[in-house]
Order: C-alpha cells, then sequence, then structure tokens
C-alpha cells in the first residue's frame, strides 16, 4: 500500500489546500478506510467560510461518506479488508451522565472522535476510523446500495433523530423550513410516518423545485410571506408540525409562528452562538405549544438510516446533483454558497 495520500486540509476561513500527507496509521482497533464517495455538507461550507473551535488548523475537514476496507486491527473481528462499509462521524462513549440516561447525542466524550473536528476527516484518499466508530457505527454497505448513496447515512441519522422527536402523525399538515439536503430527507421522512400535506419553505426557486421532486405537495417561496401562507393552506390553524432547517433566528421565530395549537416546533438547524429569539408566550401557554431543538445522531438512528436507503423509502439520488474530484473541493463549496446545488459527491 501507498505511503502518502492526496487530502485537503484546512487552514483559516477560505484557505483549503489540496496536499500530500502521510497516510493514518490504525492501533489494533481501528480500521482504514480507502474513500469511495465524500458529500458535501452545509457544516463544511460553514468550516470553509469562518472556520470552527473545535477545529485546530491544519485539518482534513469532511464527514460525510463511504469507501472500502483498507486495513484492519488485528484485534478488529467485525470487518475484513475489501468490505464496502459506511460510518458515522461520532460515537457515543455509552459511560457518561447523558449516555446513562440515553442521550447518546450529547455525549461527554463526543468530540474526542469527531472525524472532520477533533480527528482528521474524509476529504482524503484514506480515513482512519477510530475504535469508538468502527464498534458501533460503521456498517457493511449491502450490494444494491452505491457508495453515494451510503454516505448519506450520517444526515439522514441526524434527520432520524430529529423525525422521531417530532411525532409526526397520519393526516398531520407539515411544514418544512429549508429545502437543502436536510430539509429534503425531512420531507421524505414526513411522508412515510403518514403526513397529509407538507409543505416546503426555502429562498431558492430550485430547492424549491427539488422539494415537490421528493414529495412535497405545496413549495413557498419565503421572500412571500410564509406564516401567511400556510396559515391559508392549512384553513388559518396553522401546521400540526413544523421542522426548522435553516438555523437562523428569523426562520425559528417563523417556525413557531406558523405553527397551530397543540402543534410542535421542532428547531433543527443550528443558529449561531450567542443570537437569540422573541416568543408570544401567551401563545405558549394557551395554545399549548411544543418547542423543541434536537442535534447530532445516535447509534440507533445511524442503524435506522442505512436501513431506510437500502429500502428505498428514502431516495436520496435526487439529492445528488453533481460530482467533482477531490482537488476541486473548494469550487464545490463555492457552488452550494450559490445555492444551485444540494450535495455534491467528490469523488476522490
Amino acid at each position: 500500500m501507498e505511503r502518502t495520500m492526496r487530502a485537503i486540509r484546512f487552514y483559516e476561513p477560505g484557505v483549503i489546500k489540496l496536499e500530500e500527507v502521510d497516510i493514518p496509521k490504525i492501533s489494533e482497533n481501528e480500521v482504514l478506510i480507502k474513500t469511495k464517495a465524500i458529500l458535501t455538507c452545509g457544516t463544511d461550507l460553514k468550516i470553509y467560510r469562518r472556520g470552527h473551535p473545535k477545529i485546530k488548523p491544519p485539518m482534513i475537514f469532511g464527514h460525510e461518506f463511504s469507501g472500502v476496507i483498507a486495513q484492519v486491527g488485528s484485534k478488529v473481528t467485525k470487518f475484513a479488508e475489501g468490505m464496502r462499509v459506511v460510518a458515522a462521524n461520532s460515537a457515543p462513549c455509552n459511560e457518561c451522565y447523558f449516555c446513562k440516561k440515553g442521550k447518546h447525542n450529547l455525549c461527554e466524550e463526543l468530540a474526542e472522535t469527531l472525524i472532520g473536528f477533533s480527528v482528521d476527516g474524509a476529504y482524503a484518499e484514506y480515513i482512519r476510523i477510530p475504535e469508538r466508530i468502527a464498534s458501533q457505527n460503521m456498517y457493511e454497505i449491502p450490494s444494491h446500495v452505491s457508495f453515494q448513496e451510503a454516505a448519506f447515512t450520517e444526515p439522514l441519522a441526524c434527520v432520524v433523530n430529529g423525525n422521531k422527536i417530532a411525532d409526526i402523525n397520519l393526516a398531520d399538515n407539515v411544514v418544512i423550513i429549508g429545502a437543502g439536503p436536510i430539509g429534503l430527507l425531512h420531507i421524505q421522512l414526513a411522508l412515510a410516518r403518514g403526513a397529509k400535506n407538507v409543505i416546503a419553505i426555502d429562498l431558492i426557486e430550485y430547492r424549491l423545485q427539488k422539494a415537490l421532486e421528493v414529495g412535497a405537495h405545496d413549495a413557498i417561496n419565503a421572500k412571500t410571506d410564509p406564516v401567511g401562507k400556510v396559515k391559508k393552506i392549512t384553513d388559518g390553524r396553522g401546521a400540526d408540525v413544523v421542522i426548522e432547517c435553516v438555523g437562523v433566528p428569523q426562520t425559528w421565530e417563523n417556525a413557531i409562528a406558523m405553527t397551530g395549537k397543540a402543534g410542535t416546533t421542532i428547531l433543527f438547524g443550528g443558529a449561531a452562538p450567542g443570537t437569540k429569539i422573541s416568543v408570544d408566550t401567551h401563545r405558549i401557554h394557551y395554545e399549548d405549544l411544543t418547542i423543541k431543538g434536537i442535534f447530532h445522531h445516535t447509534p440507533v438512528c445511524v442503524k435506522r438510516a442505512l436501513d431506510l436507503i437500502s429500502s428505498g423509502i428514502v431516495n436520496v439520488k435526487p439529492l445528488i446533483t453533481k460530482e467533482m474530484p477531490l482537488n476541486q473541493v473548494s469550487d464545490a463549496l463555492e457552488l452550494l454558497q450559490k445555492g444551485e446545488n444540494i450535495k455534491i459527491a467528490i469523488i476522490p
């Protein structure tokens, strides 16, 4: 096997470089994967534009990937060289306060094995999979599932976690704010749960067309009074469930405003630290509103996500809108910024 590989390393906001670096060495309980597909992510774009407090440059970033096992540690028994696999970007310790409460997504040790942040990430020809992830959150890819499809496992796992607490029921009116990749996945899960009417909201017409393509019943441009339009579609009541996938205070407030009596607002999109919103306390109390935040995924969600892709219940193919080589990651992120692509598959 080669000794070096090509990798994209982040140095500072706006500066990433394709470099020749050493192939990672693995311990007896770790796995080395030769990457076959790496997906762009909104978080990658945020890192590229403004950095991230958990990343200490120079660092290989990227965390949605799949590939073929190139090497296994001497004590690894579940996997073998040559297997097609997909792995999540983290795994819980199962010992901390939150893990013991069943909130594995809030594990206090999560940062120790966070691929693309504290551990070198996926924009590279090879990636090292830490023991905790290899043992809990890595799976063989079914033969009929492509590498690109399998790489959606991690983002879909996060969506599965959010969908679970949304508790969508038959005949519900559901609004998804943000028709990027996460929003498009949420649309499909809402439909799978039996939602009567799924409404997508976004600023970009291209994304709204994608939302209709994956099954949304209505598409609203956010520039045109989205709260009023949701109320009109729902006979003045508002939505039963609203899932915000943008992470902007204004859209958080809009999400709550368009949620009807006894409805649930899921604040899925992460807003910037220190930002605040205003809410109508009278409505929360007298209209029996439920407002929930949600973050990350759990091992159960990771397995469920791969099953959803494998079964075809969630179709991720329409979300892959372009393929580009590893040396064009910066160009890919710039294209994402323009909003005319959903997911770009990077092929090493």
